[in-house]
């Protein structure tokens, strides 16, 4: 068989459910990413007269939302294996999601209100995401497993590129000419609306979701089903393959110096970006992911998991501590640098699935692929804490903090993960 031949066979075993879930991904993230790169501007406004509680409260916004959601994955996955269901926890997840869109328009009573609405994102974020993930390993073959959640992620992130070229569009209708940025809280409001449509055109596309039928997986003949064992996901740790527990040691250490990407965004523009400008950077990190991370998924296919991985968090040591070091006014090494960091997520965010997933129990995958985002999410409390305050001290020094985590983490993968 020739190498295209290869490639379109592995192409064809990518099953509808795949390509099912990418498309409801796709849509929820141009509804997301239609306001994520706006939020820390529109905290900004709210605060105009604060301006040093920005930094901290960007740190407690996102610390809370997405710790909060984290916890939740590795219980929802749990629940979805209990019941072998994962349709309807996916599709209440995303249903959750586009519901908390409209607490924006309330947000000129207080901040409060914009933390209910992350908060209440990100639980629908939690509820969908290990269900999800597990409906698409168990609709494919392991052999094509990296392409599969690289596909997925790649679809995520043409949607969030899409969201993010209309956050620009607006960003440039309604930017104030002498500050360079959005002045009128209205033109927020009007984009948190309409971002609950493409919000619900996700949604439907999970209603066509094919429970358990999707491609046949490959990891045994179908049986009747049974119910599985208990598995306690804190408890029962050591259960899990020593492989698996050193990938999430390794994310514990890789993650509390992973701050949110608010933080970069407010670096950019600390640094003499405006508005625009930032988010145009921020959706060609975006469109990068887009065009790698089918690329790299396969390429774990081929070569394995850990020397994508450690390539990686390697590439993310560099980029953040880069970001850190730039001095103001080089915005051509912030292009470079945005599309760095998207080649990062490309080598990782699908391949950390696909290993979670080949290296948990047959009946406790749901339950892994959660405690991944669970041990993920809690750290980035700690973690945005500490961003917060170490903006505060110096706008570089999250940065500089986060490349050697990250270093040290790929250290921990190189040397012991086998």
């Amino acid at each position: 068989m020739t190498p295209s031949e290869s490639n379109a066979s592995r192409a064809a075993r990518v099953g509808r459910n795949v390509w099912l879930a990418g498309f409801a991904s796709f849509f929820t993230d141009v509804s997301s990413e239609m306001i994520y790169p706006l939020i820390q501007a529109f905290v900004s406004l709210l605060l105009a007269a604060r301006q040093a509680l920005v930094g901290p409260l960007l740190g407690l916004l996102e610390g809370v939302a997405e710790s909060t959601a984290a916890l939740l994955k590795v219980y929802a996955g749990r629940l979805s294996d209990r019941w072998r269901r994962r349709k309807g926890l996916a599709i209440g997840g995303y249903a959750l999601s586009a519901f908390a869109k409209p607490l924006f328009l309330l947000a000129s009573a207080g901040w409060g209100w914009v933390l209910a609405a992350r908060w209440l994102d990100r639980i629908g974020k939690g509820i969908r995401t290990a269900p999800r993930d597990a409906l698409i390993a168990e609709s494919t073959p392991p052999d094509a497993r990296g392409r599969a959640y690289g596909l997925h992620r790649a679809m995520d992130f043409a949607g969030a590129t899409a969201g993010a070229l209309i956050a620009w569009a607006a960003a440039r209708r309604f930017l104030d000419p002498l500050t360079g940025n959005l002045q009128n809280v209205r033109a927020f409001y009007r984009l948190f609306a309409v971002s609950f449509v493409p919000a619900l055109v996700g949604i439907a596309f999970l209603f066509a979701l094919r429970e358990g039928r999707g491609a046949a997986t490959a990891d045994a003949p179908r049986r009747t089903p049974v119910e599985p064992p208990r598995f306690r996901p804190f408890r029962d740790f050591r259960r899990y393959d020593r492989n698996l527990r050193i990938f999430f040691l390794a994310q514990i250490l890789f993650t509390l110096g992973n701050s949110s990407n608010q933080f970069l965004l407010l670096r950019t523009m600390s640094l003499g970006s405006t508005l625009s400008g930032a988010i145009l950077m921020y959706l060609f990190f975006n469109l990068t992911t887009t065009a790698l991370a089918t690329g790299f998924g396969s390429l774990s296919d081929r070569i394995g998991r850990r020397r994508v991985l450690v390539a990686g968090y390697a590439l993310y040591a560099l980029v953040y501590a880069a970001f850190g070091f730039v001095a103001r006014g080089q915005t051509a090494l912030l292009w470079g640098f945005w599309a760095l960091y998207g080649v990062y997520y490309a080598m990782t965010e699908g391949v950390e699935k696909a290993l979670v997933a080949e290296l948990a129990p047959a009946e406790a995958r749901a339950t892994a692929l959660g405690m991944h985002q669970t041990i993920v999410g809690l750290c980035l409390l700690p973690a945005s804490a500490i961003a917060g305050a170490l903006y505060a001290a110096h706008p570089g020094a999250p940065f500089l903090f986060g490349g050697a985590l990250a270093a040290a983490s790929a250290l921990l993968l190189a040397r012991k993960l086998r």
